[in-house]
């Protein structure tokens, strides 16, 4: 779905604004899992496969609905969305939309920057600085791999930040990262700007702050534009809708059902019991407008600040990917406008973090304040009374690779070739087992049972795999079998969890 409804219309929208001369300017964080994911056969492969069963849907929608002219007029729309979406992955792109996404970079259309290995949530590893130069020392590597370059920012998951984290990102050369307004905010000493200017950290690299105006603006489900009454509605989907006889290949018998993707309905309004249909031409016209309305706004809000700065303001807008496409449909629509409305005005240009540090080389030096996005700004989301006891489970581990790794590291000697392959597969099951999406589930209830079932199968692998290695005696069908099934990061150089002096300020 993400790819279907957020990648490829992004792709698309920006390369035809490069065509069309319209410098888009944006900066895309492509996290290293996602990445994995979008490079695996596995996923490419079962991706066709989605597409194949939408349009043959779509297909069987267009005759169901022959007496109800709106909806399959909308069966026609989602039949040929699918269709052109396979001919963009299959062919256009070969299936390689990471390498799509870099040629846009090459040509200075995007700045694309990293994220930490799994998305683990970073101050919560304090205890284990080694752990935190692993998740970032293996996602640059694998940015390298992917991009061809080193990165120059990361997005901080949850943009969780701790003071001396910046030595660590320091150490694997990057400039710059973002963290939220009360972290620049209650920084030390107080920023001269305010949020509008990025400070240099202590170590080096820069922080820039989330501006929650804007963000707020076109997130928030009640005061943002996605809840516009002419937008889809993306949980009133036919996947729900219809009976199972009419889902062939969308419903298994005894499971769940899902999304189908094919979804006829707008918002209407809030707690509306009736749902009106979705006309397309309504929505555009929305997004259109929103649009003109954001543009206007920034335009303001530069004004403003410019009035009374020593300096050109920055204002940063982090948003979701996937909110644009996938949970607000018309996103990429919007975003588009953005792009060209901004085009067409004087009052403020698109830039990236990087950009802005090389025109504006000088600023003030602070040490931010620890802070997250998450409810109330601080770590309550990841560790409260229902996720708490992962993290005991989560330190024992990070503190077996980390000897394990000191050891290993101090031999002369590479280790042998089972070792070796054993020592990665640790690194990877200790990764996936600290994502942070683990404790955000078990806190949330959205997927508690799944989210504590992935946190301790990764767990138990990685200490069977660990009591073999202490003991010099590997199951290699085991082994196998684990990287088979956690195979991302291919080269994981699993030195990075090996003890050293930490760099300082």
């Amino acid at each position: 779905e993400a790819i279907t409804e957020t990648y490829l219309p992004l792709l698309q929208m920006l390369e035809q604004q490069w065509a069309e001369g319209i410098p888009p300017t944006l900066t895309l964080t492509l996290t290293p899992t996602l990445c994995s994911m979008l490079r695996d056969p596995l996923l490419q492969e079962r991706y066709l496969a989605y597409l194949d069963r939408a349009t043959a849907l779509a297909g069987l929608e267009i005759g169901r609905t022959e007496h109800a002219p709106p909806i399959r007029e909308l069966a026609r729309f989602y039949q040929r969305r699918f269709i052109r979406s396979r001919e963009l992955f299959d062919q256009r792109w070969g299936r390689n939309l990471v390498a799509a996404f870099r040629a846009l970079q090459d040509r200075g259309a995007i700045e694309i920057i990293t994220c930490a290995a799994t998305h683990g949530f970073l101050p919560l590893m304090e205890p284990y600085p080694e752990a935190i130069r692993a998740q970032i020392g293996i996602a640059c590597d694998d940015y390298v791999e992917c991009f061809g370059r080193p990165p120059q920012g990361i997005w901080l998951p949850e943009c969780g930040y701790i003071q001396g984290l910046e030595a660590i990102l320091a150490e694997m050369n990057l400039r710059w990262f973002v963290i939220d307004a009360h972290g620049l905010i209650f920084g030390s000493p107080r920023p001269r700007h305010a949020i509008y200017a990025p400070c240099y950290t202590p170590a080096g690299p820069a922080a820039f702050a989330r501006d929650r105006d804007s963000s707020r603006q076109v997130w928030s489900a009640e005061e943002g534009y996605p809840g516009d009454p002419a937008y889809r509605d993306f949980y009133r989907d036919i996947g729900f809708d219809l009976s199972e006889h009419q889902l062939p290949g969308f419903v298994t018998p005894g499971l769940p059902r899902r999304f189908s993707g094919i979804k006829y309905h707008r918002i209407t309004g809030r707690g509306a019991p009736h749902k009106e249909v979705y006309h397309r031409e309504w929505a555009l016209e929305a997004a259109e407008r929103h649009a003109r309305h954001f543009v206007a706004s920034r335009a303001a809000q530069v004004e403003e600040i410019a009035a009374h700065a020593s300096l050109p303001p920055i204002i940063v807008s982090p948003y979701d990917a996937e909110l644009f496409g996938h949970w607000w449909f018309e996103g990429p629509e919007f975003l588009d406008q953005v792009i060209r409305r901004t085009a067409e005005q004087t009052t403020f240009t698109l830039t990236t973090p990087s950009r802005y540090l090389a025109a504006h080389p000088t600023q003030q030096i602070l040490s931010p304040a620890a802070s997250s996005w998450g409810h109330k700004g601080y770590w309550e989301v990841w560790l409260d009374e229902s996720n708490a006891w992962i993290y005991p489970h989560l330190h024992a581990a990070a503190r077996r690779m980390i000897a394990l790794a000191t050891h290993y590291a101090a031999i002369p000697e590479p280790p042998p070739p089972l070792v070796e392959r054993a020592l990665r597969q640790l690194a990877r099951e200790l990764l996936l087992a600290q994502s942070s999406d683990w404790a955000f589930l078990i806190k949330t209830g959205g997927a508690r049972d799944y989210a504590s079932r992935r946190t301790r199968d990764h767990l138990l692998r990685f200490q069977r795999l660990y009591g073999q290695v202490k003991e010099c005696c590997i199951d290699e069908k085991f082994l196998a079998n684990a990287e088979w099934r956690d195979n991302l990061f291919a080269n994981l150089n699993w030195r990075y969890y090996a003890q050293r002096p930490l760099p300082t300020p």
